[in-house]
């Protein structure tokens, strides 16, 4: 070896090392933007919404602090905030499942009110049941159900090629004819039939399947802990499982995941399926923790909302508990702010959409610039690998 020949790697590799580390801080300054992205969503779409106040000359400062302190300024506000956070988390925790495996369920809606159906029918069905076995029976009821309103366009997915987006969609607008007829018909409350008062709603859930109220003289219950259970149990299904690895490697690359033997159709079904589970699990606690009965409205819109939550978590289920936290705030304070500037609640409305669309650009925003960046990176790599088989 000729002389001095020894320190050229050494060299070479000096530059290398500072683009490796140059590179490095790149990554980790983009998982940090990555990571905030949903909250700089959330303040621009404010931003936005305040621009609209000043036009209706209602004072943006006085709003948002009306927004903030009904939500979590005192026992009340957290705890309906809480309250709004249990179904959206359980709905975004179905959310993730689905856009893990490249599959978007609009149909959470649907799945809810099936849940909420069964649960009701269930629980009045067997009355007499002691509650330690009545109430978890319930909740499988719910779950069965709403896995049952998501299985149907899963296997039209997965059989027939069929859009998952319009099938959901549809089946929403089934699922709450059928409601309308369950609690016009067959579970309509009897009393108030007996009363001349035919209300759309069904007769009141028995007290031993009631949830447990946590706070006295608030609507928090115990179906909370239920979600929060549900959300460490998808994280580990979905990280900790072959079929969560194999419902995310086909969300990933699906032409990879067949070309390896995965069964694409079958684990996008499955993901549609587990959604609508979780999703009228939702229903089902919504009725046995807040409602204790079927009423029309039930869904409140959460169906939809979850799919924020969860793209606020960044889909992922444990990023969903604070976000459904969050969001639920939202919806909890824009009720307050609504009364305390006396502005229309087409606003609200508004606003919150426009929260929805901000957070949803950022996400697909996210995902564009990783993409780029691991083009850019299999680039240097294979220009790398160029270089060393060059000869000198």
């Amino acid at each position: 070896m000729a002389p001095g020949t020894g320190s050229a790697p050494g060299a070479r590799g000096a530059p290398g090392a500072r683009g490796a580390r140059g590179r490095r801080g790149r990554d980790i300054l983009g998982y940090a933007l990555g990571a905030s992205l949903p909250l700089l969503a959330v303040v621009a779409a404010l931003l936005v919404g305040a621009v609209m106040l000043l036009f209706l000359d209602a004072d943006p400062i006085a709003a948002y602090g009306a927004l903030i302190e009904g939500a979590f300024g005192g026992t009340s506000g957290i705890t309906q905030s809480l309250v709004k956070a249990t179904p959206l988390l359980l709905v975004g925790l179905g959310i993730c499942i689905a856009f893990r495996a490249s599959v978007i369920n609009i149909g959470a809606e649907g799945q809810i009110i099936l849940g909420a159906v069964a649960a009701t029918w269930f629980s009045l069905q067997f009355r007499t049941w002691p509650g330690w076995l009545l109430i978890p029976c319930t909740i499988v009821i719910g779950f069965a159900a709403g896995a049952f309103w998501g299985f149907i366009p899963g296997i039209l997915k997965a059989r027939m090629r069929v859009n998952e987006i319009l099938t959901t969609v549809m089946m929403n607008a089934i699922a709450l004819q059928f409601m309308n007829f369950m609690i016009r018909g067959p579970l309509i409350d009897p009393a108030g039939v007996e009363a001349g008062q035919y209300l759309a709603q069904s007769e009141k859930v028995p007290e031993q399947v009631w949830l447990m109220r946590l706070v006295p003289q608030t609507l928090l219950h115990a179906g909370i802990f239920i979600a929060l259970a549900l959300a460490v149990a998808t994280y580990v299904f979905l990280w900790r499982t072959t079929i969560g690895y194999r419902i995310r490697a086909v969300g990933l690359n699906p032409d990879a995941s067949q070309y390896a033997g995965i069964r694409v159709p079958v684990y996008q079904a499955l993901s549609l399926t587990l959604a609508g589970g979780l999703a009228g699990v939702a229903g089902a606690v919504e009725v046995i923790g807040v409602q204790h009965r079927l009423l029309d409205g039930i869904t409140s819109g959460y169906g939809f909302s979850g799919i924020v939550t969860a793209l606020f978590g960044g889909l992922h289920p444990l990023g969903t508990i604070p976000a459904s936290f969050v969001f639920g705030g939202l919806l909890v304070g824009a009720d307050k702010m609504q009364r305390a500037v006396q502005v229309p609640s087409s606003l609200i409305q508004a606003i919150l959409g426009l929260i929805v669309l901000f957070v949803v650009g950022s996400q697909y925003w996210a995902r564009r610039r990783a993409a780029r960046r691991m083009d850019s990176n299999v680039n240097v790599a294979a220009s790398a690998a160029a270089a060393e088989e060059t000869p000198a």
